[in-house]
């Protein structure tokens, strides 16, 4: 949720106009993440005159902020800036309904002396507004962010002859806020200079160069002696580029997600919390008040490319993203798996692997999808590992302030690697000395970096907010774990073998299910007007209905329910009747004959129950009102093609409503506020 996407140039002349798209473009990298307004400032003098900075600001989305600087007839557009630093923003309302005086960027004052951009939310905003009431200050929008803006300058005017610089200003500005927070700040007294600070939000910095980088390693400065950590003296521009010449051009993109940046540069520098970046005459410096774990942060190349965050052929991501699952479940599981000696080697857990071995238990902690992903593995992860294994909702986890004990193993399961519930969790159990593993898409993401060890999920980017290929590939990830874990257990040497050889053939099986799209869609025709589907399964295939019935939520905004078909006579069973669209997942397992036992009695109840079953399944025929057939696999992969099925069908009702699949209602990509 937010986004955040500024530009600095130095001794690169770009056009006023081309700082404007170049702004719009980074935004548009960023609207899956979800937002309702958007916002930009750039210099606003004519010419290169950096003594003015013109603010944009438009509900809705991007497209119409477009439209807003189109309508700015005072904009000099062919100035060549040889210097120039522009910040822009989406906003996902929090404090203060969507509207341009509540969107971002907030300003100091009418004279936009300090701007800035904010992703998360302040916890004391009330008491640093009243403070600045008292001094004074008129607030003109409802959010937390003006309260930072009016800071920073209340902190520039409390200084004698003005004599502090931008990074220092904003040190000072943040020790004053508690919460979490990503920030970008733009100045009129610091023109072409800008500073980013991060706290609990993700803000990376892309660095483009023509000519090479004299280091890919950045000490960082302590603030207040200048000093590295080694007690080296430190020049206060010390992170030198290139050559170190002020002259030599240079670019810096600062944004809450690599997809904002990739198509300028693949050259990264992954902030940390309390990190300070400014940049100042083309020069940037990081600095902190007091020294973490690293006292360097690596200039880092990422490997995604322009073409996967693109749609290509499909009319969404989302569609894009479903039909890719064939191909990111290979890629989940490339390198890792030994078919021949039947073994799973996950390299980010091999170090580890002796002491989750000796754990008392297992615990899983996520949000939405991911938490849905924890359910689906817990049994087999449970069968194999022989170890207790706990599933808890981040933010419930947390406000129950859950035991945790140091012989414990802590997984922190999240497609983005920002969920801030999840980073809140992960930090607690950290402190109580569990060991803590790492479950994420992204690389570089807050997860990855924080936890003791863990795996990347290498689905690939998915920029859909309700997630499907993410879902599969942590699916296939945490099995793996429960694989690996077991290979030195004789008694599971066959049962390892049938779930090894089940992964192999997964990919293909996934590529039958999808030629289901057709008769998918079909039924998408006939439930397009109902207001209530409940989706019933039992066992491995619980999780599928939880999951899918979240896509239906996301997507179509009528109402679903995945319920466990063992609680049936215990409430659910009153609802069903003629009018009551029932889905009901009745693959062959273990509890194929109580899921049966289920379908009867909707069915005698008057249900109309559209069954997922294994194909030439005579005895469901009997009772189903309509059959989807996916392929049988092994019980603890069929959860994997079952609910490619509901994913499809979600997606289609919500496209006949003409709903925005990519970008549903009220809901954002990464959640990085509680």
């Amino acid at each position: 949720m937010c986004g955040i996407f500024a530009y600095l140039n130095y001794m690169v002349p770009v056009k006023r106009q081309e700082v404007l798209d170049i702004l719009i473009k980074g935004l548009q990298r960023l609207e899956y993440r979800g937002y309702d307004s958007a916002g930009l400032a750039i210099d606003g003098g004519q010419g290169a005159d950096q003594s003015v900075i013109n603010i944009i600001k438009q509900k809705g989305k991007v497209s119409e902020l477009q439209k807003a600087i189109l309508e700015q007839k005072d904009i000099d557009r062919d100035t060549l800036l040889e210097c120039h630093v522009g910040i822009s923003h989406t906003r996902w309302a929090t404090h203060g309904e969507p509207s341009p005086l509540n969107s971002h960027p907030q300003r100091s004052d009418e004279h936009n002396e300090f701007v800035v951009v904010h992703n998360g939310i302040l916890t004391n905003y009330k008491d640093i507004k009243m403070f600045l009431e008292k001094k004074g200050f008129k607030f003109e929008s409802e959010t937390d962010t003006e309260c930072i803006a009016k800071m920073m300058k209340h902190i520039y005017s409390s200084h004698e002859n003005k004599q502090v610089t931008f990074q220092k200003l904003a040190e000072e500005t943040i020790q004053q806020l508690e919460g979490a927070f990503a920030l970008v700040f733009k100045s009129t007294h610091y023109p072409g200079e800008v500073v980013a600070t991060r706290r609990g939000g993700p803000l990376l910095v892309g660095v483009r160069s023509k000519i090479k980088l004299a280091t890919n390693a950045f000490p960082i400065i302590i603030s207040g002696d200048g000093r590295y950590p080694s007690g080296k003296s430190a020049h206060p521009l010390m992170h030198q580029l290139s050559n170190g010449d002020e002259g030599d051009a240079i670019e810096y993109f600062f944004s809450s997600d690599a997809s904002a940046v990739i198509e300028h540069t693949n050259q990264v520098i992954y902030l940390e919390d309390d990190d300070v970046a400014s940049v100042c005459n083309g020069q940037l410096n990081i600095h902190r008040m007091k020294m973490n774990n690293s006292n360097i942060r690596e200039l880092k190349t990422l490997k995604l490319e322009l073409e996967q965050i693109m749609k290509g052929n499909y009319s969404t991501f989302m569609q894009k993203e479903i039909f890719e699952q064939p191909e990111s479940v290979v890629n989940t599981m490339r390198g890792r798996l030994n078919y021949e000696e039947n073994r799973v080697v996950m390299g980010g857990l091999a170090d580890h692997m002796g002491e989750i071995k000796r754990c008392r238990r297992l615990i899983m902690i996520a949000c939405g999808t991911s938490y849905n992903s924890a359910i689906a593995t817990r049994q087999i992860m449970e069968e194999l590992t022989e170890l207790p294994v706990m599933i808890e909702l981040a933010s419930d986890f947390l406000d129950r302030t859950t035991p945790i004990f140091r012989d414990d193993v802590c997984f922190f399961v999240s497609q983005s690697g920002e969920t801030a519930d999840t980073l809140m969790a992960l930090k607690y159990c950290k402190s109580k000395g569990a060991l803590t593993v790492g479950i994420t898409n992204v690389v570089g993401s807050s997860v990855s970096r924080e936890t003791d060890c863990g795996v990347h999920i290498n689905a690939g980017p998915e920029i859909g907010v309700a997630s499907t290929k993410a879902y599969t590939s942590q699916f296939i990830t945490l099995i793996m774990f429960a694989l690996m874990v077991s290979e030195d257990r004789i008694s599971m040497v066959s049962r390892r073998r049938e779930i090894m050889k089940g992964l192999h053939e997964l990919p293909k099986k996934i590529e039958k299910v999808l030629t289901m799209d057709e008769k998918i869609k079909a039924l998408a025709d006939e439930l397009v007007e109902e207001r209530s589907l409940l989706v019933m399964g039992r066992g491995y295939n619980y999780a599928t209905c939880v999951e899918g019935a979240l896509k239906i939520k996301e997507l179509t905004y009528m109402h679903s329910e995945g319920i466990q078909m063992g609680e049936l006579k215990h409430g659910p069973l009153a609802m069903i009747d003629p009018n009551m669209r029932v889905l009901m997942i009745c693959t062959k397992d273990k509890l194929y004959s109580k899921v049966m036992n289920g379908v009867q009695q909707v069915n005698a109840r008057q249900g109309r129950p559209v069954v997922i079953c294994n194909p030439d399944d005579e005895y469901v025929a009997q009772f189903a009102y309509k059959r989807l057939e996916v392929p049988e696999t092994v019980d603890c992969l069929q959860g994997i093609l079952n609910v490619i099925p509901l994913q499809l069908l979600s997606f289609h009702i919500a496209t006949k409503k003409n709903l925005d699949v990519d970008m549903p209602r009220n809901l954002a990509k990464s959640v990085t506020v509680e």
